[in-house]
């Protein structure tokens, strides 16, 4: 899989996004014979050549006509029309579309408006439709066909808006990250001066199309997009890293919650376990122990995610009679995996696909498929799973088990 990952260097704004992928090669005459179909007049893009500290990259410059374009104040409707009615591709027009409604729920949250067509202010600008549609376009054309990106570097300090004064990063960013799974750090200060460095447009950018992880991967090309500011000790540059994805194995952290039992009955422990697995537990087994003045017991033992942590205690403090839980943190290696649907002779069957590097090692049917087939043609559980594995094995791999 061709992917993108971008690096928050020194920020992120649409024009840096935009200038890290022409940088790493995204045809820029193709670029703007593609915004041509817009129909929109008096704007120029221009590109150059720039350097940021030690960094040399590409700084995209959009010009107006403010004869034709005098005014800040458009809406989103006001952008949405202007690309449905464009002649562009309907990916790029979806793409562009669901970004640009993201900023205005995000306007209208960050300053309690109650109507929906929300004049967008200082991203009322025509280069915030330009710098959209332009990304993802320039996207399309390097045949990304997924997106990631590093933690979002906020600004600080505090800015002027049509709104008054208001902090960095500013009301309209920060409801842009809230609720998705970007991940913001703020700079140090001596490090930046104050202001914006991830923008609303690079924040709506990024939060609608990219996951916030860094994936193993092959890198092909780089490319750095730079913004109009400058810093000695912080480069103003958003970093693109462009390649194959690959497939490794990996090991994550986990907490190990165990807790001793002697008065908790079969019920409440098999409901424990349910709702640790509701929960998203990787793990939840129980083990029989002796305990003080020989009684039997039952040592309980879950294993969560690092972020699943407080909600799992609170699920075994509230539905066992434990006064205490033991925690350790553990690493655990994770064989690649992926489900697949087969077309088998008994139906649509689901099965998951182990895989040690590119090979595949494991084909195992999922058990809630074979456990319906069974019911329903009735035969043996056991029967359906040796069918299945056969024919997953053939169909996947061209082997047999």
């Amino acid at each position: 899989m061709r992917i993108a990952y971008f690096h928050s260097i020194g920020g992120a704004s649409g024009d840096m996004i935009l200038g890290a992928l022409l940088d790493a090669g995204a045809p820029f005459n193709v670029l703007k014979n593609e915004l041509e179909k817009l129909h929109v007049r008096g704007f120029s893009i221009s590109k150059q050549k720039g350097q940021r500290a030690g960094l040399i990259g590409t700084q995209v410059i959009v010009e107006l006509d403010e004869g034709l374009h005098p005014s800040k104040s458009r809406t989103v409707s006001d952008f949405v029309s202007i690309i449905q009615n464009s002649s562009l591709e309907g990916t790029v027009k979806n793409s562009a579309t669901q970004v640009l409604n993201r900023i205005g729920e995000a306007e209208k949250k960050a300053h309690r408006l109650r109507k929906n067509n929300v004049v967008l202010h200082e991203m009322g600008s025509l280069d915030t439709l330009i710098d959209v549609v332009g990304t993802i376009i320039a996207l399309t054309t390097l045949n990304i066909e997924k997106i990631y990106a590093s933690p979002l570097l906020m600004g600080n300090g505090i800015i002027k808006s049509s709104h008054g004064t208001i902090p960095a990063p500013g009301p309209a960013t920060l409801e842009l990250v809230a609720g998705t799974n970007a991940i913001i750090i703020p700079p140090p200060p001596e490090e930046s001066p104050p202001g914006e460095l991830t923008t609303p447009t690079g924040a709506a950018l990024l939060t609608t199309l990219a996951s916030f992880s860094s994936p193993p991967m092959t890198v092909e090309k780089i490319g750095y997009g730079l913004g109009s500011r400058d810093s000695p000790s912080r480069p103003n540059a958003l970093g693109i890293w462009i390649g194959e994805q690959q497939q490794i194995e990996k090991t994550i952290r986990c907490r190990l919650l165990e807790t001793n039992l002697d008065d908790a009955t079969p019920e409440t422990l098999a409901y424990t376990q349910e709702q640790l697995f509701d929960l998203g537990a990787v793990d939840v087994w129980f083990t029989p122990i002796q305990m003080k003045k020989g009684r039997p017991g039952t040592l309980l033992s879950t294993l969560v995610p690092i972020t699943m942590e407080n909600s799992a205690v609170e699920i075994i403090f509230r539905e066992t009679p434990t006064l205490g839980i033991r925690v350790r943190t553990i690493e655990r290696y994770e064989a690649l995996r992926e489900v697949k649907k087969i077309n088998s002779t008994l139906g649509l069957i689901e099965v998951k696909v182990k895989k040690l590097g590119n090979e595949i090692i494991g084909i195992s049917p999922e058990y809630e498929s074979c456990r319906k087939v069974a019911q329903n043609q009735n035969i043996p559980l056991s029967e359906v799973y040796r069918i299945i594995t056969n024919e997953a094995w053939s169909q996947i791999t061209s082997k047999t088990p």
